[in-house]
């Protein structure tokens, strides 16, 4: 199993546009085969003094992929194609971290 963790940083103001079309993307990746999990987070408010925040144009992508080739094809998917075609304009950065278990 891989794990995937993408910081992804919109254009100031444009969060909330680029999660919107983050979250219609959500049942096509769902049904993906090796999908395990594929969610948006944001900070938790005033969590606790070690909490370093994202801020508040930055959410992160949490993904577990079920392997390697379910991860390449995840991102070659054309659903994955026309959405990060439609979020371009949106984003100023991207992070992405592709992790594997000891």
């Amino acid at each position: 199993m891989l794990h995937v963790l993408a910081y992804i940083t919109a254009k100031p103001g444009m969060r909330k546009t680029v999660l919107r079309e983050f979250r219609a993307n959500m049942p096509a990746v769902h049904a993906e085969e090796g999908c395990i999990e594929y969610v948006p987070v944001i900070d938790l408010p005033a969590f606790e003094p070690s909490q370093t925040e994202l801020g508040p144009d930055t959410f992160a992508a949490v993904e577990k992929s079920a392997s390697p080739e379910a991860l390449k094809a995840h991102a070659a998917a054309p659903h994955m194609l026309v959405y990060a075609e439609r979020a371009a304009n949106m984003i100023e950065t991207r992070m992405i971290h592709i992790l594997s278990p000891l």
